[in-house]
Parts: C-alpha cells; sequence; structure tokens
C-alpha cells in the first residue's frame, strides 16, 4: 500500500492535498507539527512524507533531520512540501536533504505526478 505522511499545519493545504491523494487511490495519514511528524513516521513508516518547511515547533529542515537520524525513517523520501519557491528557498531544501520539492498552491498534476514517482521507488 501507498501510504503518503502529510505533515502540514495549514488545514486548508491539508485538506486539498489529503483529499487529492486519498481520490488518487493512496492511503494518507496527516500531522500538523514537525514534532508530530516524526512520531507518526516512525509508527507508520509511510512510503513518502511530504513536509511543509514552516511549521510550529520545530521546523521542517528540523523535522528531515530527526527522521533521517532514525534508523527506522532515515531511507523514507522526504519531499518538501512549501510556498517557498524562490531560488534560495530551493537551495535551503536541497542543502538540508529533501528529496525533492512540491510548491503551494499545488499543481494537481505535478502533485501527483511527484508523489507516485516517489511511492514507486524513483527518486529522480
Amino acid at each position: 500500500m501507498n501510504l503518503v505522511l502529510i505533515v502540514e499545519d495549514n488545514p486548508l493545504n491539508l485538506k486539498l492535498a489529503r483529499d487529492i491523494l486519498e481520490a488518487k487511490g493512496f492511503a494518507v495519514v496527516t500531522a500538523g507539527t514537525g514534532e508530530e511528524g516524526v512520531l507518526t513516521a516512525v509508527a507508520k513508516l509511510p512510503k513518502l512524507v511530504l513536509m511543509d518547511i514552516q511549521l510550529p515547533g520545530i521546523d521542517g529542515v528540523e523535522a528531515l533531520a530527526r527522521l533521517r537520524a532514525e534508523p527506522a525513517t532515515a531511507e523514507i523520501p522526504v519531499v518538501a512540501f512549501t510556498a517557498s519557491v524562490t531560488a534560495g528557498d530551493r537551495s535551503r531544501v536541497s542543502d538540508a536533504g529533501f528529496d525533492g520539492f512540491v510548491s503551494k498552491p499545488i499543481d494537481l498534476k505535478e502533485f501527483v505526478a511527484t508523489v507516485s514517482r516517489f511511492c514507486a521507488g524513483d527518486k529522480t
């Protein structure tokens, strides 16, 4: 089963992403904070984590570092899910070690294609 964890603190963005993925046949679990995202990833071991960068508590970069430090989640692909789309933002995301980048607002075709690709094990 293709289980996707969405870590997003904005309820509207979270609902939209969840509804799109569920409509496309993905199983979805959600978290509203970085800390909750790390705990959920460890407990559920999703195929993919979509991680907002700006979160209450620890941000997405710190949550990613914690996931990478945890043996059970170290290999799970984590894709930045953010409205920050400047070249500097993309560089920060890449430098932090995220496996990919999905921008908000969501481009439906790109969003589903990216999630499908990572769930299939293609990290390119």
